[in-house]
């Protein structure tokens, strides 16, 4: 593990997006007074890792701090982060996806790679709803801030016509439901594979972005689709051993206050397959008309890989971003909510798949897979990994 802190001095065009604003719409004959702003200095302090007996593919904080649910290759596990022990809840008939902890505290729902979801009771420990959500596996499942709706996402990429464009969906790739009763409220159109999906901090507007880099916003309250747009820097056209699309945008998550948007994914490749492309996140504007691109990870600050997991921390103005490791530092990495400046990096030695920040911004959480290995004596080595780091700013 590798942390690496740093300080430094940015323009006054690196400041939070209000300002850069006021900035850029002058007129190019005024004076423009420069100031300097100093930049936060990052410490991330592992204080513990512990192995679970598979990959980790998502994760949501318990009732209490010391505990995790975890989505894995074999079934959602309840997780103590203070002995390391895993209890097996139960299993989806195909890889578990994502989990998440509803309002009750008493009841976690799980998607997978069987296109399901299930409601688990916590205090009777079985299974309590099962909805056939997809004909195909959900890449992602998120709750609603208020745990009172659940939207997953879908779709497999097909090609559909000699360009290799993506055939329209055969199902819905888009659903919503209602957290507590299981009821599908909304059904929403895009075009495969759907890879992220995101709530909006007030409820209020779903986001979900696919291969092609498409992102569709709709408002949940009428169903409307309020903006839609495409950035072609996550996907990748391969001209070197196959011809297909790959790539595109593995998470998203809104700012704060609602107003923008991040993106994370890989940057293009030639070869689809050598998982080379650059690092990247982009931030947007996307109330704006036209949705207006705000900023992306700095020049010199990236290496390369594939980025699958975003968390935003309100409390520090920090936001995280992680997945795999193919070349340079690191494979996750902290950035200042405001500048995008990158505060700190990890390198974990293992495939992120989930971050989070704990509500009080003091933890960061984050799991994955640490390559399953071959077997010996008919049993797998643990290969999910969860660790923790401390967060201290200064």
């Amino acid at each position: 593990m590798q942390v690496v802190p740093t300080r430094q001095r940015t323009s006054c065009y690196d400041r939070p997006s209000s300002v850069r604003k006021s900035v850029q719409q002058q007129n190019l004959g005024d004076i423009v007074e420069s100031a300097i702003v100093e930049k936060r200095t990052l410490e991330l302090k592992k204080t513990f890792q512990h192995k679970v007996p598979t990959g980790v593919l998502g994760f949501d904080l318990g009732a209490n701090q010391d505990e995790l649910f975890l989505a894995c290759v074999d079934g959602v596990h309840r997780f103590q982060a203070n002995d390391g022990q895993a209890e097996l809840l139960y299993s989806h008939n195909s890889y578990a996806s994502s989990v998440a902890m509803l309002g009750d505290q008493c009841t976690i729902v799980s998607a997978g790679y069987d296109g399901r979801l299930k409601w688990f009771d916590l205090e009777q420990k079985q299974i309590r709803r099962e909805v056939h959500a997809h004909q195909f596996w959900s890449w992602e499942m998120v709750a609603s801030p208020d745990r009172t709706r659940l939207a997953s996402v879908t779709g497999q990429y097909i090609a559909g016509d000699y360009k290799y464009a993506p055939a329209p969906e055969t199902e819905p790739s888009v659903k919503v439901f209602d957290a507590v009763t299981g009821e599908h409220q909304w059904t929403f159109s895009h075009v495969p594979s759907v890879q992220s999906v995101a709530f909006s901090p007030d409820g209020q507007h779903l986001a979900a972005a696919n291969i092609m880099g498409e992102v569709r916003i709709w408002n949940l309250e009428s169903g409307e689709l309020t903006a839609n747009w495409t950035t072609e820097d996550f996907t990748s056209w391969g001209i070197i051993k196959s011809h297909c699309y790959l790539g595109g945008i593995f998470a998203l998550s809104f700012s704060p206050d609602g107003s923008e948007i991040f993106a994370a994914g890989m940057g293009p490749m030639r070869d689809p397959m050598a998982g080379n492309g650059r690092q990247l996140w982009q931030r947007f504007a996307w109330q704006e008309n036209p949705v207006r691109k705000v900023d992306e990870i700095k020049s010199g600050q990236h290496g390369e890989g594939l980025m699958e997991t975003l968390a935003v921390c309100s409390v520090n103005r920090l936001f995280v971003m992680g997945g795999r490791l193919r070349g340079g530092d690191w494979n996750a990495a902290v950035f200042d909510l405001d500048t995008g400046e990158k505060l700190a990096h990890l390198n974990t030695g293992f495939r992120m798949t989930h971050a989070r920040f704990s509500a009080d911004g003091s933890q960061l959480i984050v799991a994955g897979c640490n390559g399953q290995g071959k077997p010996e004596d008919g049993k797998f080595r643990p290969w999910g990994v969860v660790e923790t780091y401390d967060v201290t700013l200064s």
